[in-house]
């Protein structure tokens, strides 16, 4: 069969692309016009296809060694690649800053810029990026009541969801933005509500007395869970950026602290939603990494994670940049 490359293949829109990859102990390369990965079984290589055109991310965890022509054909093609440790975490990237998510992205000069220019109509103004800020919020907890109701109707998933319970803890936090007067009460606001998502996702689980670590330094299965998870939710929500041409460095909430600040603002929008529960399903049912993994990617199609942190991002972007207040 003749080499193909990937500006011949049928371009799918990042937003339904279906394949995220975390690869490790393996090496990455171009066979034959394809990306493949290649891993040891005794004195065989076994080689396995990558569908470029199809994929938004890839992870190289341990162990793993890319071709200087395979990274060209993912930038072709418009994958995003991270580089990071066992289990998916941390992300090193491509430099020496070990805690912050900064992704490798298609070097193109052709992106759009509607978005962008509406972004910087409004970022240089501190009360619209905290509107823009609370804007993001607003969708995470849509979201979040939306797909909690979902996942409690999925048997297989033994998720049942107290509405009541929730909708205080959303409307409690909803009533606190309303106040919020700068990002650091809606921050203060976000890690008040997170730790009552906790109690309660640990209540509808079963799952039992739960402490949050530190990035990495949880040894439970359902912290493990989420910094994997919530490292797939960063990949997408880079991708989500990428593809309206925003750079990362313009955060409305986190981007005092890290430069690619935006791609944890826009995780929010489905991180509690989603990576969430699923971590905890997945610790109480003795799920493997790569079960979880799949699990949870199952569910990011299922809810159409990208497309929600696209239109997050449309959103905000033309709200935020009009004259009067959100």
């Amino acid at each position: 069969m003749d080499d193909f490359s990937p500006s011949e293949l049928k371009t799918i829109l990042h937003s339904k692309r279906a394949n995220l990859y975390y690869l490790q102990y393996c090496r990455v390369l171009v066979n034959g016009g394809r990306v493949e990965y290649v891993t040891e079984a005794g004195k065989e290589s076994l080689y396995w296809n990558i569908p470029i055109a199809n994929t938004t991310v890839i992870l190289l965890g341990t162990g793993t060694s890319i071709t200087q022509a395979a990274v060209r054909e993912f930038a072709k093609a418009g994958v995003l690649l991270g580089f990071c440790g066992g289990g998916g975490t941390p992300l090193f990237a491509a430099n020496e800053i070990q805690t912050d998510v900064e992704w490798l992205t298609s070097q193109s000069e052709y992106r759009p810029t509607e978005y962008l220019q509406q972004w910087c109509s409004f970022w240089f103004d501190e009360q619209k990026r905290l509107d823009a800020a609370i804007h993001f919020q607003r969708y995470r907890l849509d979201n979040l009541r939306e797909i909690w109701g979902k996942l409690a109707r999925q048997r297989e998933l033994d998720f049942p969801v107290s509405n009541d319970r929730l909708n205080a803890i959303i409307q409690s936090f909803e009533q606190r933005l309303e106040h919020a007067s700068n990002s650091t009460d809606v921050l203060t606001t976000e890690a008040t509500m997170t730790k009552a998502l906790y109690k309660q996702v640990c209540l509808n689980t079963g799952y039992g007395d739960f402490v949050r670590a530190k990035q990495g330094g949880g040894t439970d299965m359902a912290n493990r869970f989420l910094d994997h998870g919530n490292y797939l939710a960063y990949g997408l929500a880079a991708t989500a950026c990428w593809v309206l041409g925003l750079p990362h460095g313009l955060a409305v909430l986190h981007g005092k602290t890290r430069r690619g600040g935006l791609v944890f603002d826009v995780a929010d929008v489905i991180k509690d939603a989603v990576v969430l529960p699923c971590a905890f399903i997945s610790a109480m049912k003795g799920d493997s990494e790569q079960e979880f993994r799949q699990r949870l990617i199952t569910l990011f199609q299922q809810y159409d994670v990208l497309d929600r942190m696209i239109d997050a991002i449309k959103a905000v972007a033309e709200q935020a940049g009009k004259k009067e207040p959100l």
